[in-house]
């Protein structure tokens, strides 16, 4: 287990607590009291950490390395029935944007999010879950058979850009993310929006439009990252923590400002120190919502999701 630097308390006890327990398996020393003591104190430590983040450590939690990623979610929430589809009929299948149908009980769903790599190898196979301008086509032809099909969707969001390079641009990389938010604020079947990790700009944003929108605890969702928006506004990163108190990007924020709609609450320690409990906080969320979109009719669904996306912001006609 990696630890960050905040967790570091956390990790001491932990260390304590192992030792402890090794003297009493080794010696005769009955030790119980003395461990339970410290697992006291680990309760109260995490208890105390976890429940006063600042919006950069949350940004931090978001990109722990043990922290599941989209495949994670999906494979342990379909249970094995997920099948994975392939392609944008024009370019390749890009890596980095996932999607394909799987079920939850009884009931299918169109599963699309980016995908991240777990080592260096896999990170590159990734694109560090950056997608191209095929990744958001690719994702909206299986929005598209959903909708023929009468499947709803869900989109899991982690990622901390659409790519930006040279060959994504030439390719169309602004006009297929405004495609997709197009196509999306009219699709005839319930879109599920969840933010698992990073929620990063038009690259979340691409396909993030939905009739119910959700963050996990510790996650975030803006325009830019904190490492940017310090550049850009400080001509350095060391105001990282300072941009992302000031980009209001947690979920507290965004559901104060009206953008998401609830916020899920992840195990004690986050996503990543309890993985079975993070996917079934998100299974329970995902069920919730379709119960409450699955008998809208379909101009119902589209015009309730307008109305929804033309309430935000603040603006003067």
């Amino acid at each position: 287990m990696e630890y960050l630097d905040f967790e570091m308390p956390i990790k001491e006890l932990e260390d304590q607590l192992e030792k402890c327990q090794i003297i009493g398996k080794e010696s005769e020393v009955d030790v119980t009291a003395t461990c339970k003591k410290i697992e006291k104190k680990l309760a109260t430590a995490r208890k105390d950490i976890y429940k006063n983040l600042t919006p950069w450590q949350r940004v931090q939690l978001s990109r722990h390395p043990n922290r599941p990623y989209t495949l994670d979610y999906i494979n342990a929430i379909c249970g094995g029935t997920f099948m994975e589809l392939h392609g944008d009929r024009s370019v390749k299948d890009d890596k980095a944007m996932i999607g394909g149908l799987g079920k939850i009980g009884d009931q299918s769903f169109m599963f699309i999010g980016q995908q991240k790599g777990y080592n260096t190898k896999t990170r590159q196979y990734r694109n560090f879950g950056m997608a191209n301008p095929e990744g958001y086509r690719k994702a909206l032809r299986l929005m598209k058979m959903a909708e023929k099909f009468n499947i709803p969707v869900v989109t899991l969001l982690d990622t901390p850009g659409a790519y930006p390079g040279l060959e994504a641009e030439e390719r169309g990389q602004g006009e297929a993310i405004a495609r997709n938010i197009l196509e999306m604020t009219r699709l005839k079947t319930p879109i599920i929006t969840i933010v698992i990790g990073e929620g990063a700009s038009g690259g979340a944003l691409g396909i993030g439009v939905g009739d119910r929108v959700y963050m996990m605890e510790n996650t975030w969702y803006t325009v830019i990252s904190p490492e940017s928006c310090s550049s850009i506004l400080w001509r350095s990163w060391e105001f990282k923590e300072q941009a992302a108190a000031a980009l209001k990007l947690t979920g507290a924020d965004m559901k104060r400002l009206k953008l998401i709609d609830a916020i899920i609450k992840e195990p004690v320690g986050g996503a990543h120190a309890d993985r079975q409990g993070a996917f079934k906080a998100v299974e329970a969320q995902i069920l919730s919502a379709f119960d409450e979109l699955k008998d809208l009719s379909e101009t119902d669904l589209v015009m309730k999701r307008m109305d929804k996306y033309s309430q935000m912001g603040v603006y003067k006609e």
